[in-house]
């Protein structure tokens, strides 16, 4: 199996032994993206500004790869709450169109560095 590796010094490192993007074939499997800046620092305390930092990081990542928010076809999102999930979807709704890609939502016990929103994605070139 050929794997390549993406990913976008814009967009937040790994904060362990994993890569950021791996393609292979049609697919493309973006990693849980968590609210970090380039400098590893948490972006905003609320769901909504965590969610808005996350999805920007998984475009900067899909960008890394030569595709877009279009071609996401499922995500997963970890909520630390699950009421926060309204608040996501407000967000969500900003950075993907219909079709929307599938989707599953599960409140966890805990986060990378105790953000309150994560969200991975799978992706066809």
């Amino acid at each position: 199996m050929d794997k390549q590796v993406f990913a976008s010094a814009d967009a937040a490192p790994a904060v362990g032994p994993y890569s950021p993007c791996v393609g292979t074939g049609d697919l493309v499997f973006v990693s849980g993206q968590i609210a970090l800046d380039p400098d590893g620092k948490i972006v905003g305390y609320t769901p909504k500004d965590q969610t808005h930092k996350a999805l920007d990081n998984m475009r900067l990542t899909l960008t890394a790869a030569g595709l877009g928010m279009e071609n996401v076809v499922k995500t997963t999102i970890f909520l630390q709450d699950m009421d926060d999930f309204g608040a996501v979807n407000e967000v969500y709704a900003e950075y993907f169109s219909e079709p929307f890609p599938a989707r599953s939502t599960v409140q966890v016990a805990r986060l990378p560095k105790d953000v309150r929103v994560e969200i991975e994605a799978i992706a066809v070139r």
